[in-house]
């Protein structure tokens, strides 16, 4: 009877031992594949973040000359009208 007892607790603790070990192996699995999916995505916004980064520099510089260029006619215009206004006097 002590044999039966100890073969049960033997084969019982194999049983439960290999379905550990599956659990665990497909719990890892599903961590890395958790991990590339975030990885991915990471990668994924960085590039549209980047694109987003160099589109509004772009407008930027694009604003940036055309303030220049109001500038430049706000002064000629000023210089105009001062010296209509010597003109008329």
């Amino acid at each position: 009877m002590e044999n039966a007892y100890t073969v049960l607790v033997t084969l019982l603790g194999a049983l439960t031992g290999a379905s550990a070990w599956r659990y665990y192996e497909k719990r890892a699995e599903r961590k890395d594949k958790e991990e590339d999916f975030i990885k991915t995505d990471c990668k994924d916004r960085i590039g549209k973040l980047e694109a987003l980064l160099e589109q509004s520099s772009r407008e930027k510089e694009e604003m940036r000359n055309q303030i220049l260029r109001l500038v430049e006619e706000v002064a000629s215009l000023r210089t105009e009208i001062k010296f209509l206004q010597n003109e008329r006097k």
